[in-house]
Order: structure tokens, then C-alpha cells, then sequence
């Protein structure tokens, strides 16, 4: 039976980026100090958010996104929708229909959450997991990471390339920084920042802060048995589950809001339709006696 885990933090699904018709333009200026093999050029947040999102609009298009009716979709909605502002990013949300447990976010605010996940795990908990994965982008990690991709690629080509009217960042170039965002892995201290900005988005918002520790015990049970020298693999340098899990708890006691978690019922279904019954109504006959 095929294994299927979850990485906070971590996006090691492997996504094909095949040929892409459209080509983000980041200027000549930027390209032109590329060539010239200059590293110190200015790269903003903006052009990430560019770069991101037309690697996650690729995305969307090789994987079956739930529609806006879809049980699924509705219960993100639900759970998550309402919060659609960050600081200096706005958020979108999709499902991805597909069983792997996952779920990640992308430089531009992007956030795709996948159905293996959402079957798994609680509101509460999917809460928690999604927070944390916004956190890399409110920390920047999501922006460090595509930024220093493009660095890579683009020097990798221009250095071969003879080219000095090279204006936009080719189709291949970009299905190369896709696939390095993707591989790429945040270190431990960005882990526990991303972390701790979930347990604080709970606890702002009224939420369960158990539930953060709760998500690290279910992922720390998969890794376990014949899953275990997987997770190690890919968790090398990153604290492991478990760990996090304890620091959750250790968390939620210095507040004292520590109680043990009790996962709540896991609704994937569209909410039953209210039916309405009519009253019969009877009208009442009047008759008029004669006199």
C-alpha cells in the first residue's frame, strides 16, 4: 500500500512543470545584472509573489482542484475562509483532491490544503497545520526560498547563455525554480518560528491551542513501523514530530491552557439540505343563514 505523509513546512510532492505558455517578466535590469553574473541583484517580494504564483497557477491546472461546491471546499471555507489577510499578503485558498497528506503555502499567499489531509484531521487541528504553514510566509521563509532559487537557475543559465536581450524568465527556467521551491527544506529554527506562529494564531483567535500538539501526535504516529527510516530521511533537518509535539504542550502549559486533546468529529460532506414543509392552510367556509 503506497505511504502517504506529511511534512509541515516541507513540499516534497514531486509536481511536473511542463511546458508553460505564459512567461513572467522581471525586467531587464534584474536579468541583465544576472548575465553579467552579479548576485546582489534586487529582488523583491513582489517579484516572489509573481514567481510563486505562476508556479502554484501551473499546479492548479495537473491537479483535480475541488470546485467551489465541493463538500470539501465548502468545509475550508468554513474553517479557514474568513481569514484572508496577511501582513502584506493576501491568501487564496483551494483543495486539492488527491490522498497524500498534505498542504502548504506559497510566496504570494497561496495555500492548497490536500483531501488525504482534511480527512485526517479535525477543524481545529487543520487549523493548526494550516497556520503553520502560513507562517513560513508571514516569516518570510516562502520568500527566501523562491528568491534564492531564481538566483540559482537563472545564474546556472545565463552563465551558458550568449544572450543579452534576455528580458523574462523562460519557461524552463521556471520549471526548474518550481521544482527547487518544492525540494527545498526550512531549517529547525524556521520550523519552530512557523510553529509558534500557529500556536499564536489559535490562541488569538479564540481557538483550541491543544489542538497544535494534537496535529504533531497524529503526524509522529505515522512515522512510525516501516514508515519510520522515511520520515527520518526527509525530517533530517528538521525536529521531529514528536518534538514538536512536546513543545506544543509545553507551550500551552506556561499559558496554562494545557488539557489533553480530544479530536473533535471530521465532517468531509456537504451539510444536509433544510427542507421546508408547507402548512396546509384550510379556509374556512362562512355561510349566511337567510332570515
Amino acid at each position: 500500500m503506497k505511504k502517504k505523509f506529511i511534512v509541515l513546512g516541507v513540499l516534497f510532492a514531486t509536481f511536473g512543470f511542463t511546458k508553460m505558455n505564459a512567461q513572467i517578466n522581471f525586467g531587464d535590469k534584474a536579468i541583465g545584472a544576472v548575465q553579467k553574473g552579479i548576485t546582489g541583484f534586487t529582488f523583491s517580494n513582489a517579484d516572489a509573489a509573481a514567481l510563486s504564483k505562476a508556479a502554484v497557477d501551473k499546479m492548479d491546472t495537473e491537479h483535480e482542484v475541488a470546485s467551489a461546491t465541493d463538500p470539501y471546499t465548502l468545509r475550508l471555507n468554513r474553517v479557514f475562509g474568513k481569514y484572508t489577510a496577511g501582513d502584506g499578503f493576501t491568501l487564496n485558498y483551494k483543495v486539492y483532491k488527491l490522498k497524500e497528506v498534505n498542504a502548504f503555502a506559497t510566496a504570494d499567499g497561496s495555500v492548497r490544503v490536500y483531501t488525504g489531509l482534511m480527512d485526517i484531521m479535525d477543524d481545529n487541528e487543520l487549523l493548526a497545520v494550516i497556520g503553520h504553514e502560513i507562517g513560513h510566509v508571514a516569516n518570510h521563509d516562502s520568500q527566501d526560498a523562491i528568491k534564492a532559487a531564481y538566483k540559482k537557475e537563472a545564474l546556472m543559465d545565463a552563465a551558458a547563455s550568449q544572450s543579452t536581450t534576455i528580458a523574462t524568465v523562460t519557461d524552463s527556467q521556471l520549471g526548474k525554480i518550481g521544482s527547487a521551491i518544492i525540494d527545498s527544506k526550512f531549517s529547525r529554527k524556521q520550523e519552530a518560528q512557523a510553529d509558534l506562529y500557529s500556536y499564536n494564531f489559535l490562541k488569538k483567535n479564540g481557538y483550541d491551542v491543544n489542538a497544535e500538539e494534537s496535529a504533531f501526535r497524529i503526524l509522529a504516529k505515522m512515522s512510525e513501523g516501516t514508515e519510520a527510516s522515511f520520515i527520518d530521511q526527509m525530517m533530517s533537518s528538521h525536529p521531529d514530530s514528536k518534538q514538536r509535539a512536546e513543545d506544543a504542550k509545553k507551550r500551552a502549559e506556561k499559558d496554562g491552557l494545557y488539557k489533553p486533546y480530544v479530536q473533535q468529529k471530521i465532517v468531509n460532506t456537504a451539510p444536509a439540505a433544510k427542507t421546508t414543509t408547507k402548512k396546509a392552510t384550510t379556509t374556512k367556509k362562512t355561510t349566511t343563514k337567510k332570515k
